[in-house]
């Protein structure tokens, strides 16, 4: 079993810091957690996901686009959370929107 410890409000503030000035460091953060949602890793996409959407786009703008309350979507991309793909698309298509972004699937 592995631990994890939580994330210290230095380091949230650090990440919001470098997502705020840098796209490229956004659009990376995104890119790791698609791709451990792909690879199967759904706990590590999910508080991936909750990190980009905390450094990024905010709850509050995504509950605006995604019409699910912040607190539900929260929950959702928390440790506990267990969204199914119907809540979990309008999230990504959400953040593609708002990021501007199209991700590519390629397989290897």
């Amino acid at each position: 079993m592995v631990r994890m410890m939580a994330l210290t409000r230095s380091f949230k503030e650090t990440v919001k810091a470098r997502a705020d000035r840098d796209a490229d460091f956004r659009k990376a953060l995104y890119e790791e957690a698609l791709n451990a949602l792909l690879g199967g890793d759904a706990d590590t996409g999910k508080a991936l996901l909750r990190d980009f959407v905390n450094a990024s786009i905010g709850f509050a703008r995504l509950e605006e686009m995604t019409g699910t309350s912040s607190k539900s979507l929260m929950r959702m991309l928390g440790p506990k959370g267990n969204p199914g793909l119907g809540k979990l698309l309008p999230v990504i298509k959400a953040i593609n929107a708002s990021e501007n972004v199209k991700p590519e699937v390629r397989v290897a």
